[in-house]
């Protein structure tokens, strides 16, 4: 789950990591009265999307009055914001953040994220803040240090004073630094985070260390600990049908492609894609249904993936263990039934139960195409996609 930039600030300061002052607004009147209740001279005035690149697409701008506040609000808020992170068709901005102006003096990089390999948060800190991380780690990944942190012991003061040192804090802003990392730490851990960036962290003309931006999301399998957070969702930011999906227990992402995949596991997943590809169609959503489909689970993801008006095929595909093919197969037929399926629909199963999960299928009496390999199901659903039958309600087919 992913949070915006302000909330993700208000929850870093109670960690002791120093931000600039700052009002949310959901109105150009809103901006003006923020700045003027922050007072100042300068003032940034940052559109709020679940996205990086704001400053280079147009979303984050500096006013020197308050004239300037209400202009730069009137073009910001409700504008198709488009970064790298967007894709073409960008983000409408629904939300404002106005902060006072800082005068900076340099900018850092500074990210949290998992290292599941080593099963410890790695601490990430450049002196090139305010740019793309993954263009430095290409480019100069020299000037990226990392530390593996013990999940016992904590980010230790003597980590944090040499992370400090190498990424160029000065000497007596150190014990800032060091502050400021050890409570992004306590947040990340507090708070289930998968992810936190701070680009850039800034070194001010008064040698203060400030997190000038935030990001932080969060691991979506923890958020039952964490309602204050669950709070914070914004479903504007997010695709109605995702919204959906999610109010069902699916894991659901539309994609580009003409061939619908139901999958239980995330990896079985990505690996149904692949081979779709792999023998030249191209998927058009992931769908993962979880260990507990029930017909009415396996019902909705039917319908979600017939609202994509590209659709030609469907491939359900479904290794069974604690999910038992009987189960899913009872699934697939009633929910085939039930929005009166009009594509191509090719099923592998494998697993619990396989064999009483063919008998159900094939005694439907619906168009069922049956495959016995992923390879042989991704190339029968290939070729349904391209020969889409209009036909339904004859026997299953090999």
């Amino acid at each position: 789950m992913k949070i915006h930039e302000y909330q993700a600030k208000e929850i870093l300061q109670k960690y002791g990591v120093v931000t600039p002052k700052g009002i949310a607004c959901f109105s150009v009147d809103d901006a003006v009265s923020a700045a003027e209740r922050l007072d100042g001279e300068v003032w940034a005035v940052k559109a709020q999307i679940y996205a990086g690149g704001r400053g280079k697409g147009g979303g984050v701008k500096v006013a020197r009055s308050l004239d300037e506040v209400r202009q730069r609000a009137g073009e910001i808020l409700g504008m198709r914001l488009v970064t790298h992170q967007t894709g073409p068709e960008g983000q409408v901005v629904h939300r404002l953040f106005i902060e006072q102006g800082v005068h900076i003096e340099k900018e850092f990089y500074v990210g949290m994220v998992v290292d599941r390999g080593r099963q410890r948060v790695c601490l990430m800190a450049s002196s090139e803040g305010g740019m793309e991380i993954e263009k430095v780690a290409a480019e100069t990944p020299e000037k990226i240090h990392k530390v593996f942190i013990d999940p016992i012991a904590g980010l230790s003061q003597q980590q944090a004073e040499e992370i400090a040192q190498k990424i160029g804090i000065p000497a007596q802003s150190v014990p800032q630094a060091v502050t400021l990392l050890q409570g992004l730490y306590q947040a990340f851990d507090d708070t289930d985070s998968s992810l936190l960036e701070i680009n850039p962290l800034t070194l001010t003309a008064e040698k203060q260390v400030i997190a000038l931006d935030a990001k932080m999301n969060f691991d979506d399998n923890a958020l039952f600990r964490h309602p204050e957070i669950v709070a914070l969702r914004d479903l504007d930011e997010e695709d109605p049908v995702e919204i959906e999906a999610s109010e069902h227990d699916l894991s659901y992402i539309p994609l580009d492609g003409n061939i619908g995949c139901l999958v239980n596991g995330a990896g079985l997943a990505m690996a149904t894609m692949d081979i779709i590809k792999l023998y030249g169609g191209n998927p058009a959503n992931f769908l993962d249904v979880g260990g507990g489909a029930t017909a009415e689970k396996v019902t909705e993801a039917f319908k979600l993936m017939l609202r994509n008006p590209k659709l030609q095929a469907i491939l359900v595909n479904i290794f069974g263990g604690i999910m038992k093919c009987d189960v899913i197969a009872q699934g697939v037929v009633a929910a085939a039934r039930e929005v009166q399926l009009t594509v191509p629909l090719v099923v592998r199963l494998e697993g619990t139960n396989v064999d009483l999960g063919k008998k159900i299928l094939a005694d439907s009496g619906l168009t069922i195409i049956s495959a016995e390999n992923m390879a042989d199901a991704a190339q029968k659903v290939v070729s349904a996609a391209k020969t889409k039958s209009s036909s339904c309600g004859c026997q299953c087919q090999s």
